[in-house]
């Protein structure tokens, strides 16, 4: 009987939360809203128009989504109170108990998952991300924790069921890699990743020393929105000198033969992006460029500029910034990150993607105002 009490308060303290969702949703305006979209969709001549048609679908689709979320979760309680009152009638069948416990978990799981979600409130949260990893400072060791971040990252994206595509991979000499570009497909992939931007310091015995001392590693993680083709930014085309070259690493073995890989440089501001892992050096390109684009975009509204031309050269803080975690594996295990005190122990769950707590560590303390990004 204690068991199912306490099974039944934990539901009751779920009930508040979901309201909350209801209010910070605004549940009822957006049915208002989606039933004046899907009036604008039934107009003639709508589908004639992508630049307007477009905007409207996804809004429509992003509204349909919160409300479908909030009511599983609604389905969800009531589905719960009705088998703790079956669990009190069959006088604590160890089965119900056990399944009811579990259904809870759930659905306090779901509960934290909108509710982070609300706080990506940003322009392009929604957008997909695009992740460029940089090797610091000292050969192999460097660009085999480059390699790791970059197997992180992929292993964070799979197991959130986002899709990752490999954009560009430049191994390194005789381990890692010095360079890679991989893109994050789906829904808030920007708005959850952004907070992973910086420099990142590993602390380790270095498999590469035969002496068995330790290593103090950095590699740069570089995280910006894929811009949709509503996005208008002016470029001037004179400003871009493009390279084509071999395509070689991971992912580009099946356009060897041929100097498929293309390489763009923005003379005003140095920025070089890169990709070659696409079957055609037209796909290679217009990756390259949206690249280039979300850079420029993401430099251009760090500074508060008014347009692309302000852009005199690449900032200092936008090439490298101050760590933003620290990972060690030698003498202890800790993975920490210095803007939000988040830290954990499981050093292997992190690097095999399991990322969410310093996520969520992230854009709750960015929500309240007490991120500290003075480290």
């Amino acid at each position: 009987m204690i068991l199912l009490e306490n099974l039944k308060s934990e539901l009751e303290s779920c009930r508040p939360k979901i309201k909350e969702l209801h209010d910070v949703y605004d549940i009822e305006n957006s049915r208002e809203r989606i039933l004046e979209l899907q009036e604008k969709a039934a107009e003639p001549g709508f589908w004639d128009d992508p630049e307007k048609s477009q905007p409207i679908l996804k809004e429509t689709r992003t509204l349909e989504g919160n409300i479908e979320k909030y009511e599983k979760l609604v389905s969800s309680s009531e589905d719960i109170e009705v088998m703790i009152e079956m669990a009190a009638e069959e006088e604590d069948d160890d089965e119900i108990l056990e399944e009811i416990k579990l259904d809870l978990d759930k659905l306090k799981s779901d509960i934290e998952a909108l509710t982070l979600a609300s706080l990506l409130t940003g322009e392009y949260d929604k957008s997909n991300a695009i992740l460029n990893f940089h090797a610091g400072a000292g050969g192999t060791e460097a660009q085999d924790w480059t390699e790791m971040l970059f197997r992180m990252y992929t292993r964070w994206g799979e197991l959130h069921g986002f899709n990752v595509k490999t954009l560009d991979y430049l191994e390194g000499g005789d381990a890692g890699l010095k360079s890679a570009s991989i893109v994050v497909e789906g829904e808030n992939a920007y708005g959850y990743l952004k907070s992973e931007a910086g420099v990142h310091r590993l602390v380790r015995v270095s498999p590469f020393d035969a002496s068995g001392s330790r290593h103090t590693s950095f590699a740069a993680v570089d995280v910006m929105p894929e811009m949709d083709e509503s996005m208008e930014v002016e470029i001037n085309p004179a400003d871009i000198e493009m390279q084509v070259y071999r395509s070689s690493g991971a992912g580009g073995q099946h356009i060897n033969k041929t100097s498929s890989a293309v390489r763009l440089i923005h003379k005003p501001t140095g920025i070089v992006t890169a990709c070659q892992t696409q079957r055609s050096q037209f796909q290679n390109r217009d990756y390259a460029m949206k690249m280039l684009i979300a850079k420029l975009v993401e430099i251009k509204e760090r500074e508060h500029l008014e347009k692309i031309e302000d852009i005199k050269g690449v900032q200092k803080e936008i090439a490298w910034g101050a760590q933003i975690r620290s990972y060690v594996f030698m003498p202890y295990t800790l993975v920490k990150d210095h803007r939000t005190g988040y830290e954990t122990a499981n050093v292997g769950a992190v690097m095999d993607g399991e990322l969410d707590g310093f996520i969520n560590a992230y854009l709750k303390s960015k929500s309240l105002g007490t991120l500290d990004e003075t480290e």
